[in-house]
């Protein structure tokens, strides 16, 4: 019988979130990372074609479980507006829990090598976005964003406003503070109450 491998994919993609949440895209290596995880360097090139393989494994995982647990956390709550203050919160609470991740996803995956990317990781970056954007757009269609201002109100709320957040206070490596999910929940709530489906107010004098 084969022995198991000793070091899997997870335990590699690992060490090179590290790296990342370190030294950036950059200090995310094949040498590096089997440093880092203690493998030989064969263990990466059995796994990873080359490090543009590497590259959009790292970022491509840690995208995925994050947008898998937000779209959890949309399909968690009948409410519309709940879901969508729950959603904000998320954010944030990710991060928390999350900070190397978090550090990772503050670049964007140009900078972990998109252009080089092979097609099928171009695909599975896209099919993760489109199943965002379609949560996001039932949500709207729900709350009665129609126009594109009632839109721009909805993403402001769920996801710009909450990563501005994180970015403002993680880029120098510092630490989300305690009051930041109350903060983002609170400027979600101001935000949709604008819309004009159910429980929504009127702005404007309509």
């Amino acid at each position: 019988m084969a022995r198991p491998p000793r070091f899997d994919t997870d335990q590699l993609l690992d060490a090179a979130v590290r790296l990342a949440a370190s030294f950036g895209p950059a200090g995310v290596t094949m040498a590096a990372v089997a440093k880092e995880a203690g493998a030989p360097s064969g263990s990466l090139y059995h796994r990873f074609a080359g490090r543009s393989a590497l590259l959009a494994e790292v970022w491509l995982r840690t995208v995925e479980r994050f947008q898998d647990s937000y779209a959890r956390v949309l399909a968690a709550h009948g409410d519309a507006r709940e879901a969508g203050r729950a959603a904000a919160r998320h954010v944030v609470a990710w991060s928390r829990a999350h900070p190397k991740e978090t550090r990772l996803l503050l670049y964007g995956p140009g900078d972990f090598g998109r252009e080089g990317w092979s097609q099928e990781y171009r695909s599975r970056a896209e099919r993760g976005n489109r199943r965002i954007f379609g949560e996001l757009g039932s949500l709207a269609a729900t709350l009665g964003a129609q126009d594109a201002e009632a839109v721009e109100r909805l993403t402001l709320a769920l996801v710009d406003l909450p990563l501005s957040v994180v970015r403002r206070h993680l880029r120098e490596g510092g630490t989300l503070p305690a009051h930041a999910e109350a903060l983002v929940e609170d400027c979600a709530t101001a935000l949709l109450d604008t819309l004009p489906g159910p429980g929504g107010r009127a702005r404007n004098g309509d």
